[in-house]
């Protein structure tokens, strides 16, 4: 797990060079599952496996991740948020290795579902995993898709929830009382896990435990992050939703990342 520290501080550094270049926001959003991506698809995402960015608005750490992995190349990255380039603002399935374009809140968990049930019916074994924030726990569809993907024994599910806390005006606790999470989703008939989103060999141990489960349950990983990751100024603040760096930010938190 050792190769992982490098490779998530040069997707950070790439984040805000791109964040900075293209003046978008969302980059506290980026920089909290950059460690979970990296662990996904270097050891889980492969053959016909898919993977949902539901919180779409996050889409500049899948595509650094994503250049990366040699789905896309440097050129196509450094293009992010410019005038023609397919790597706009939210995940476009116009880009290589997105299955599905996304950003509006609330529907990957359904989308994930439905691919889900198809893959059952087709009798394969492939898994579908999908990434929400925790403010789409707001959204009724999230629940909805939980009781008919528990109902239909969704097991090749595995949901993972980016739980920094944090959602677009406020922290999540002011906004709606989301816990006791896991009492939540056990008692829709999902099998469970908590693990520290920025722990890689914790993030590889929990889901492949998780996957060789044979319960019949879809599967949930709770993955305790927090916005803004590897940066400290820009670490569980709100405004870091909205605003991308100046050039002064940008300066101060690439020496941050050593």
């Amino acid at each position: 797990m050792e190769k992982y520290k490098k490779i998530s501080k040069d997707i950070r550094k790439k984040i805000l060079e791109l964040s900075y270049a293209s003046k978008s926001s969302h980059i506290g959003s980026s920089l909290s599952i950059v460690d979970i991506l990296l662990v996904l698809y270097d050891n889980f995402i492969y053959k016909k496996n898919i993977f949902i960015l539901s919180k779409g608005h996050a889409c500049l750490a899948l595509y650094c991740v994503l250049n990366k992995f040699g789905y896309i190349n440097t050129k196509t990255l450094d293009s992010f948020g410019k005038n023609n380039s397919k790597l706009m603002l939210h995940a476009s399935h116009k880009v290589p290795g997105v299955v599905f374009s996304s950003g509006s809140l609330g529907h990957g968990i359904p989308l994930a579902t439905g691919v889900a049930l198809a893959q059952k019916i087709n009798k394969t074994n492939n898994k579908i995993y999908v990434l929400i924030s925790d403010g789409e726990l707001n959204e009724g569809t999230t629940w909805e898709s939980l009781l008919f993907a528990s109902f239909h024994k969704l097991d090749n599910l595995i949901i993972i929830i980016d739980y920094n806390k944090i959602q677009s005006i406020d922290y999540s606790k002011n906004i709606l009382k989301l816990e006791p999470l896991s009492r939540k989703f056990i008692s829709f008939g999902c099998d469970v896990t908590k693990i520290d989103g920025h722990n890689f060999f914790n993030i590889y141990n929990s889901l492949k435990k998780l996957i060789n489960k044979t319960n019949k349950k879809p599967k949930i990983v709770i993955a305790n992050t927090i916005k803004g990751k590897g940066i400290k100024f820009m670490e569980n603040k709100i405004i870091w939703h909205y605003k991308s760096p100046n050039f002064e930010e940008l300066t101060r938190a690439k020496k941050m990342i050593k």
